[in-house]
């Protein structure tokens, strides 16, 4: 899947602290990945998450979790179940 870039503005001296605090530059691009990825699940559709996922073949593991879960609650899904 394609990515994109998001830029943020933030004081300086806020961001400055949170490096002096934070153990590494890693835990700070966790920490934001976390936060867009809840962004992501709060706001976009259930099917519209596993179309999109589907399209993506790295996280076919995941989107294959999703349609177990949509199918057991009765929902359709987009995306077909595989064996792999």
């Amino acid at each position: 899947m394609n990515k994109a870039t998001v830029q943020i503005s933030i004081e300086a001296e806020r961001l400055q602290a949170i490096h002096q605090y934070m153990k590494d530059e890693t835990e700070f691009q966790t920490e934001l990945d976390t936060f867009l990825k809840t962004l992501y699940e709060k706001h976009v559709p259930a099917p519209v998450r596993e179309y999109i996922e589907s399209r993506d073949t790295s996280v076919m593991g995941t989107s294959n979790r999703n349609t177990h879960a949509a199918a057991s609650a009765g929902q359709s899904s987009p995306v077909a179940k595989s064996n792999a």
